[in-house]
């Protein structure tokens, strides 16, 4: 089974990921994301929105091929798969890949915008940046590597010392990039993001897809995952549940209501209204 987690970024899906592959035949790359597998045959796409009949049979030979890649090397019949930039495609994705369930995690986007806009001003991370250039595909190699090296030296330039471009890339991104703060693309980010996820769910059969609040699951992480592997159709045992969820931590919650300023947010709520709530209206 290929099980593929979706969401905007910094909504949980690394966490939900870790927290999967702890038990016995379940496994995933060695790296956080894998975008540019994702991006082959149409690296030149300005954004990440990917239609259906953008998925031709060379694509989806290779995704295919990828997710056998880990599935052969780690011996394991199960892939969880997780890029966040894969929720402004869902149709596509869904296209692309055999045998698949997906895990559809949101979040509070006033603790989610925080996170983010810390991202868009981090630090150089080598280390994270090398594990995940082994999935490049070679002849795409120079062309990354040029664009990553554009992104890092308008940073330097930028008045907020924030990098041109970072996480999933909606219709309009590159306009709103240049114009907006990273606190106000970050919010749009997450509204184009589980805008995009929705429409694409709320069309598909329910027994393809599990939605999880992230605050219910970092609240009642056992209860969550037997939902989930419930959903997945997987017997586990009880005890390597309690064991898994050990570092599955609440102290998030409500980080971002404590750190904006009022103003700040102000501005992310004009952007994301009341999205959350219909969300949790919707899916749960």
């Amino acid at each position: 089974m290929n099980i593929i987690i979706i969401g905007a970024a910094r909504s949980g899906t690394n966490m939900l990921r870790d927290t999967l592959v702890k038990f016995d035949n379940f496994a995933t790359w060695p790296c956080d994301e894998i975008n540019y597998i994702w991006r082959y045959g149409l690296r030149d796409e300005k954004n990440d929105v990917f239609l259906p009949n953008q998925a031709s049979k060379d694509k989806r030979k290779y995704i295919n091929k990828q997710f056998n890649w880990v599935r052969n090397k780690y011996n394991s019949s199960n892939v969880i798969e997780k890029t966040c930039a894969n929720s402004l495609r869902v149709d596509y994705v869904n296209e692309l890949v055999d045998n698949a369930k997906y895990i559809f995690i949101f979040r509070d986007p006033i603790d989610v915008v925080p996170s983010a806009e810390k991202r868009w001003k981090a630090n150089l991370d080598i280390k994270y940046i090398l594990d995940k250039a082994r999935f490049i595909p070679k002849k795409d190699i120079p062309y990354y590597a040029c664009n990553y090296l554009n992104n890092r030296v308008k940073k330097l330039l930028n008045k907020e010392r924030r990098l041109s471009y970072w996480g999933p890339k909606y219709e309009g991104f590159e306009k709103d990039a240049e114009s907006l703060s990273a606190l106000e693309i970050s919010a749009t980010q997450w509204l184009k993001s589980v805008e995009a996820s929705e429409s694409s769910f709320l069309k598909m059969d329910e027994s393809k897809y599990i939605t999880v609040d992230y605050n219910e699951f970092v609240n009642y992480p056992k209860e969550i995952l037997k939902d989930i592997f419930q959903f997945l159709g997987k017997q586990v045992d009880n005890k390597k549940i309690e064991e898994s969820v050990r570092t599955v931590s609440s102290d998030s919650i409500g980080k971002g209501y404590q750190s904006l300023a009022r103003d700040e947010l102000d501005n992310v709520n004009k952007i994301v209204g009341n999205k959350y709530q219909l969300l949790k209206q919707k899916f749960l």
